[in-house]
């Protein structure tokens, strides 16, 4: 290994996930409030600390939602994808992350962990069995692929072709979970990708591209671009892309936006709710254009979050954006020692670097049947 270009990538995987975690937690109580209800209860400043949210009630506690729930089982998928080829030096023979996103969907229909089936580490993680405001799209659309799962217990799976989603909705559940694949070895595959990780349950291609454009944007942030260079490089991947109108359309609203004056929740509104992909691609660029310093994370996420829209997920994506830039350290200290789900994602940051980053000679620095446990590349 590389020790001082990996442990950079190391610090930015790290604040990718983790400043994602801590936006949806930012963002979680107030995202069904109007932006007047918010700004009464919190002033102009915005959400800058944890509220309590409706589905536990405590203060001081940074309760995480679906949107990263869903990142980390990207992040498993990754791990998991990695780990065939390295650990048993196979293909993947399914779609994995589509199996991914199954076992997400598992923990939102059952109280546990399935009795009887022992399906990696994260699964056996009881606090992820918690419904926190699933998005309907994700969950009819991994509901309706489920069964054909052909690694389910008993022989119950039925093994299929085509894994893709057959609605036409370009909800936000794609972008919101897409993040990680932006560590995929360039932004081409990053792209691709995430476009089909997305089609698994969106079946508009703006909701895929959106995914795939946030993706690319990970992709040169990790690797030492500037905010402001990451987003003109992903601008311009996406201008050459077909069918692409409506991400490119967000995207260049999103760098006016960041031209036009002081930054303003009223000017995050302008941009949409952030109910579907592009917009809450939009307004997450947005606060991240004009709050771009490593200084200035907090206020970038205030500003993700504090408007009428779907705030937890705008939240999470301006975390994952500004946490690829900046990492870990960038992300307010205490918001992290809050957040829910802490170790374990961190624990995925660390794991997820190791594939990534290893090389034959490294081998030895894990127990490969300990590891095969906790991600069996299926």
């Amino acid at each position: 290994m590389d020790l001082g270009l990996d442990a950079v990538l190391l610090d930015r995987i790290r604040g990718c996930l983790i400043g994602g975690a801590v936006g949806d937690a930012l963002g979680a109580p107030v995202e069904f409030m109007s932006l007047r209800d918010i700004t009464a209860l919190v002033g102009e400043r915005g959400v800058r600390d944890y509220l309590p949210v409706s589905f536990d009630g405590v203060s001081g506690k940074g309760l995480i939602t679906d949107d990263t729930q869903m990142t980390l089982f990207t992040v498993e998928g990754l791990i998991r994808l990695e780990a065939r080829a390295t650990v048993k030096g196979i293909g993947p023979a399914t779609p994995v992350l589509q199996r991914a996103y199954w076992r997400w969907f598992d923990t939102q229909v059952n109280p546990g962990p399935i009795v009887g089936v022992d399906d990696g580490g994260l699964v056996r993680e009881q606090w992820l069995y918690s419904r926190r405001a699933p998005g309907n799209t994700c969950l009819s659309a991994l509901s309706a692929t489920r069964a054909f799962d052909p690694f389910l217990p008993d022989g119950r799976g039925f093994g299929a072709i085509d894994y893709a989603s057959l609605n036409n909705s370009k909800g936000c559940g794609t972008v919101m979970r897409a993040a990680p694949l932006g560590f995929l070895p360039s932004e081409e595959m990053a792209w691709e990708v995430s476009c089909e990780a997305a089609g698994y349950t969106h079946g508009h291609p703006t909701g895929q591209h959106a995914a795939g454009a946030l993706s690319v944007l990970i992709s040169h942030l990790v690797r030492g671009a500037t905010v402001w260079d990451a987003v003109a490089m992903t601008i311009r991947y996406v201008q050459n892309v077909p069918r692409t109108d409506e991400t490119q359309a967000a995207l260049d609203a999103a760098v006016r936006a960041s031209m036009m004056g002081p930054p303003s929740a009223q000017m995050v509104e302008s941009l949409g709710g952030g109910w579907i992909a592009e917009e809450a691609l939009a307004i997450a660029v947005y606060a991240a254009l004009v709050y771009p310093e490593a200084t200035t994370v907090r206020d970038a996420l205030a500003l993700a979050v504090t408007h009428s829209g779907d705030s937890d997920s705008t939240g999470s994506i301006c975390g994952n954006i500004l946490g690829a830039a900046h990492g870990f350290t960038a992300i307010p200290a205490d918001l992290i020692f809050r957040v829910e789900g802490r170790t374990t994602i961190l624990q995925l940051a660390e794991d997820l670097w190791f594939e990534l980053t290893a090389q034959s000679s490294d081998a030895e620095l894990r127990d490969v049947e300990e590891w095969w446990d906790r991600y069996p590349g299926a």
